[in-house]
């Protein structure tokens, strides 16, 4: 069955319209004789929402009961059943109520969309995984909704529902959004112009990525070579020397003068050694690249402007910045340099911009020609025309001579030519110029001349000489220069090599990065890494990068073995056999990648079990013990009691009935620990945040100490605090129990609360013996009592149980010395923004704790 195709409306803030719209396109459809139905839409008690409502068939939805109330959830078993051929989904990053389906409403899209069903469905941009923090520090209001970016990434097609903010405010004024009674908290606080305005230019620059990772996989798949200027993208030159800095900045400042501009720095290692670069130097600028919001990226090209233009047009660039030449004036002679040939060479739909700096003419190292030995196209015809125009040249300018300078000099010349020749064009177009040279010498400077008789035996034996040396120098430059070409590509190699197995070692590179890099390096489309388990079995992919990665080694350009059942699959080009060394290397170090993310992933599954038999290990013994300490008391006083051999006076009685009373009162709060400690090790305490007043709140926390032994100081003035009422009450309880349990006899534990900028902090302070500070940090781990505390004294899950509480609730619970001896406990809460706007939009369904309070009578102040 076919994966169904899944369409976002993705609003930049809430009340934009994207229900409207999604209720438009359904009429739409079924208008067109689609089958459509509404899975689940939430119309907020908009009028005009509400209407868009009519003509459709609506499923009916699933009442789900959590704690003594009744929500209702999307049917996603019914939608199935009914199997429409589009299903409208509202607000995609819902959190479902505890004991659905599925956690999150994405979750239960993905079954829709695995059953071959098209889901339409809207989010907001505020809801994306990746933007919590950034829309936290814009609004002030952190999201405790959020779906993956990968499941709308995915999205078959995510269409923006935008609105300028004059008008978004506009539609609040006048009731379309909220009620009338909300309105100016609305407008005041979340749908300030400037959260809007911010609001709007996350949400078009993250449709901007999108469209431009479409536009990318489009001129893949068309094979598309020109440059399509839909964004600004920037590509920086770099040569490793020092003012690669100003050419970065530069390019950043280039970049922000367009929206969504973009900076990519490159370097390209030339294999035939003419520059070096300093590593160090490069490390800098990839920092200063990467601080200013760029990419670098590490390349190896043997002809430094076509790598370079090729780079650019495949990440569709639209600028190039490079540096003027550091060359000196006469080493022009040997070419015009990498910048006039990258701005001659660009076309016209490449700008490249030369950038002045301090190192202009300094030099960089003399070019000698053959020092590399990188024998391309321009350097084969130099040294043909200098082994055969050269001699013909030189023999010219001899004749011409008055003066006779002597055979011998003659000779020597030639052999300068035959020299230059190898050096230019190795060592053919060198032999050329000694078989010329040879003839040139017998014909115009071996007497009898113009004739190819020598009369003196003796010229003869000096032509062959000269032949013979000459074809000797010629090999010899030539396999000096080949020597030199290898030990530059070999140094190249080993500066990626180096460069990556760094990275690898330090644990810094994942497998897909690392991959990435090996496509980038070799210019593949795409790089995967195949696994199998036998000889026989299929291949699957460990990880892939790239538009349409091999699926089976046969089906590669490239494919580099690594041992007998993992393979490294490259698409795009073959390569040539001197790459497949370093190709190789890249391989091993994928499988090694490969190794320590299993390993990790094995290390960290390992240690959950060890943690987890750590606490069942601390379970029984707490259960062996403590736990029947209380049992054994009750049990021994209900024997009492039903015991026909002993006349039991009423005060006794009543001892015997208080001693089962205050053991059933140990064993619930024992149980009651262990079980809030199991929820917080397996994750399921679910916190529902809301405006809480601790002066409501602190006094039902000392329901379970001795009267008369906590002074309050909660001032009625202090600020309204976001938290988890029952999570809350829970944390501070067991902070109080604690330090009543250790304060001396007839000391007082003080609770106070003070608001400090944006937090509420609620101190306990007792008297006891206190902590020292190398022990703080224990006395919150499970199972953990201090000092020579009583078996009998509880499991030591106290504090950990608040601390687990207190994060929970998006706070911090830490041990501090009291003044003059003991322990204070400082529990710091966040404070509740003045004035909350309603978060309709997002649909949160009222929920109660994750964990229900235990609370006594309240005692009075």
């Amino acid at each position: 069955m076919a994966r169904g195709k899944l369409r976002i409306y993705l609003g930049a803030a809430p009340g934009v319209g994207k229900t409207y719209a999604m209720l438009s396109e359904a009429h739409r459809r079924v208008e067109r004789g689609t089958d459509c139905v509404v899975a689940f839409v939430e119309h907020h008690r908009r009028p005009r929402t509400e209407v868009m409502l009519h003509g459709l068939e609506q499923v009916p939805r699933k009442e789900v009961e959590y704690r003594d109330s009744t929500f209702t959830e999307m049917d996603v078993d019914a939608v199935l059943v009914r199997s429409p051929q589009v299903a409208l989904v509202d607000e995609l990053a819902h959190t479902n109520v505890p004991g659905s389906r599925n956690a999150k409403r994405w979750q239960d899209v993905e079954e829709l969309l695995a059953a071959g069903i098209d889901v339409i469905s809207t989010v907001n941009i505020q809801h994306l995984e990746s933007l919590g923090d950034v829309v936290e520090s814009i609004t002030g209001v952190r999201q405790r909704e959020t779906v993956p970016d990968e499941v709308v990434r995915r999205a078959d097609q995510i269409e923006l529902v935008d609105m300028s903010p004059e008008a978004l405010r506009r539609r609040m004024a006048h009731g379309n959004i909220y009620k009338p009674d909300k309105v100016d908290a609305a407008l005041s606080n979340y749908f300030r112009p400037g959260n809007l305005t911010a609001l709007r230019e996350l949400a078009l620059l993250w449709v901007a990525d999108r469209v431009d990772a479409y536009l990318t996989e489009y001129r893949a798949e068309h094979r598309v070579s020109t440059i399509w200027g839909s964004r600004e993208r920037i590509v920086v030159g770099l040569t490793g020397g020092p003012e690669g800095r100003t050419l970065i900045r530069r390019a950043a400042r280039l970049a922000d003068k367009g929206a969504g501009g973009e900076v990519l720095a490159l370097y390209i290692s030339r294999s035939d050694g003419l520059t070096s670069a300093s590593p160090k130097e490069l490390a800098v600028q990839r920092t200063l690249v990467e601080d200013l919001g760029g990419t670098f990226h590490h390349v190896v090209g043997d002809d430094i402007p076509n790598a370079l233009l090729d780079f650019a047009r495949g990440v569709n660039a639209t600028q190039i910045v490079l540096g003027v030449s550091r060359r000196r004036g006469w080493q022009y002679v040997f070419g015009p340099g990498v910048g006039a040939t990258v701005a001659r060479e660009s076309g016209p739909d490449l700008d490249v911009h030369l950038i002045t700096h301090d190192e202009v003419g300094k030099g960089r190292g003399l070019p000698v020609p053959g020092r590399g030995a990188g024998l391309g196209r321009a350097r084969l015809v130099w040294g043909w025309l200098t082994g055969l125009g050269g001699p013909l040249l030189l023999t010219w300018l001899l004749s011409s001579l008055v003066l006779d300078m002597g055979l011998a000099n003659d000779m020597l010349l030639f052999l300068t030519m035959t020299v230059a020749a190898a050096l230019l064009g190795g060592l053919f177009p060198a032999l050329a110029s000694a078989v010329a040279g040879s003839l040139l010498l017998n014909w115009y400077f071996t007497p009898p001349v113009h004739t190819w008789t020598i009369a003196d035996p003796k010229n003869i034996v000096a032509i062959a000489v000269f032949f013979g040396v000459a074809v000797s120098v010629a090999s010899v430059v030539d396999l000096a220069a080949r020597r030199t070409h290898q030990a530059a590509r070999l140094r190249a190699e080993s500066e990626i090599l180096s460069f990556l197995a760094g990275n690898v070692l330090r644990g810094e590179t994942t497998l897909e990065a690392l991959l990435d890099r090996v496509r980038e390096t070799f210019g593949m489309e795409s790089a995967a890494l195949l696994e199998r388990e036998s000889d026989i079995a299929p291949w699957t992919c460990a990880g892939s990068v790239g538009p349409r990665p091999c699926t089976t080694p046969d089906a590669a350009d490239v494919d580099v073995p690594v041992g007998d059942h993992m393979s490294l699959a490259l698409s795009g080009r073959v390569l040539p056999a001197e790459d497949r060394r370093v190709l190789a290397a890249f391989a091993a170090q994928a499988a090694v990648v490969l190794d320590r993310q299993r390993l990790q992933q094995k290390a960290d599954e390992a240690k959950e079990l060890a943690d987890g038999n750590r606490i069942r290990t601390a379970l029984l013994a707490a259960v062996s013990h403590d736990l029947r300490t209380p049992l054994a008391g009750i049990k021994a006083a209900v024997t009492s009691l039903r015991s026909d051999d002993v006349e039991w006076s009423p005060q006794d009685q009543a001892d015997l009935l208080e001693a089962i009373e205050e053991g059933a009162d140990r064993l619930d709060h024992l149980v009651g620990n262990l079980l809030d400690m199991s929820r917080l090790q397996t994750g399921t305490v679910t916190p529902i945040i809301r405006e809480t007043d601790l002066d409501e709140v602190i006094p039902m926390t000392l329901g379970g100490v001795p009267e008369d032994s906590v002074d309050l100081d909660i001032p009625e003035t202090l600020p309204m605090v976001d938290v988890d009422r029952g999570l809350l009450e829970r944390s501070v309880a067991n902070v109080v129990e604690n330090a009543v349990k250790y304060s001396p006899p007839g000391e007082r534990v003080l609770v106070s609360a003070s608001a400090i900028a944006d937090r509420v902090e609620v101190r306990v302070v007792d008297r006891g013996p206190g902590v020292p500070d190398e022990a703080k940090s224990r006395i919150f781990e499970p199972f953990q009592r201090y000092g020579d505390s009583p078996r009998g004294a509880g499991v030591g899950l106290g504090l950990a149980v608040a601390r687990g509480f207190a994060e929970a609730i998006g706070g911090t619970l830490n041990a501090e010395d009291t003044p003059g001896g003991g322990l204070t406990m400082v529990l710091t809460l966040p404070t509740a923004p003045q004035r909350r706007p309603e978060e309709s939009e997002a649909a949160e369904l009222p929920r109660v704790s994750g964990v229900v309070a235990r609370r006594g009578a309240p005692v009075t102040r």
